[in-house]
């Protein structure tokens, strides 16, 4: 039972270190973006107070929404992709080392226009 718990507890650790945190900055309309943080669950960490705590941080409108493939993941609105990675070394720290976090610029694919 011990070796099985020691097991356990090692394959935790390693998908720990091989998942990340993703900031995704999202184009939405022409100048408005959002940012979107996948990966937090992982570690442990309430999607929810989080994205209640970067509302009140960034002073924006934040949710927690399930993704189509099934994961969690916060919405932040507007573009504060390089804020959220600071504030995330700043305060989960200890659980998240910053070699897990990875920004992701997105931008929305323009309508092809069709040649006359």
């Amino acid at each position: 039972k011990e070796a099985k718990a020691a097991a356990a507890e090692a394959r935790d650790a390693e998908r720990k270190a091989a998942s990340k945190v993703q900031i995704k900055r999202v184009e939405r309309n022409k100048r408005k973006h959002v940012t979107v943080i996948t990966g937090l669950d992982i570690y442990g960490l309430e999607n929810k107070k989080i994205a209640k705590d970067l509302g009140k941080k960034f002073a924006t409108g934040s949710s927690m929404t399930r993704s189509a493939g099934g994961t969690e993941e916060i919405t932040v609105q507007g573009d504060v992709s390089d804020d959220v990675k600071e504030w995330l070394l700043e305060v989960y720290g200890k659980e998240i080392p910053e070699a897990n976090i990875e920004l992701i610029e997105d931008k929305k694919k323009k309508k092809a226009t069709e040649a006359p």
